[in-house]
């Protein structure tokens, strides 16, 4: 990696970090907050070619986030149960197919419509292993029905599929202007 990708690597690093911890405190957007990041974070981790360490990196970040949030800012802790450890393979599916999608990437060419099929995706499996771990694990449910739960948490999927796409398209879409102002001879695909 010559000298000016790496640079370009720690500003992206350093952007997708200061956007989690920016967002994560919030899962949902409200009219004074924006919905939390984290999904997109380590899809685009994974696309920028963040490797396993990178990855457990960000991992214990959004740990000392939701710490720091629920110490000292009064965010409730409903959510750390037995279950938060399944965070590890819902952070790992976006992870995986940010590096897969990344490595398919073929010159300039941005691979929009892999992205397209693998976000959504791998956005779908995070939703089913964090749910569903918290349905099993998290003693918050005892008793509750899985049919109910299903549907009621159904109702979320939208919204948690909305932010991982939205952030991860303005993020590439964002990378790809700065590098086209940068380099004029930037293209979005090889034409010959």
């Amino acid at each position: 990696m010559g000298a000016t990708a790496s640079h370009h690597s720690r500003w992206i690093m350093a952007a997708l970090a200061l956007l989690m911890a920016a967002t994560r405190f919030h899962h949902e957007g409200t009219a004074f907050s924006l919905p939390d990041a984290s999904l997109a974070v380590f899809f685009l981790l994974g696309w920028y070619g963040g490797g396993p360490l990178a990855f457990a990196g960000f991992f214990l970040a959004a740990c000392a986030i939701d710490y720091a949030a629920i110490a000292h800012m009064g965010v409730s802790d409903y959510c750390v149960t037995p279950a938060y450890g399944f965070l590890i393979p819902t952070y790992a599916a976006l992870w995986w197919a940010g590096r897969r999608s990344g490595r398919t990437h073929v010159g300039d060419a941005l691979p929009w419509g892999r992205i397209a099929l693998a976000l959504p995706l791998a956005t779908t499996v995070a939703f089913v292993i964090s749910n569903g771990s918290f349905f099993l694990l998290s003693g918050r449910l005892d008793g509750a029905d899985w049919v109910a739960y299903s549907l009621g948490v159904l109702r979320d999927y939208p919204g948690y599929l909305g932010a991982a796409v939205v952030y991860s398209g303005c993020a590439l879409a964002l990378d790809t202007l700065a590098r086209t102002l940068a380099d004029p001879e930037y293209r979005w695909a090889k034409s010959k």
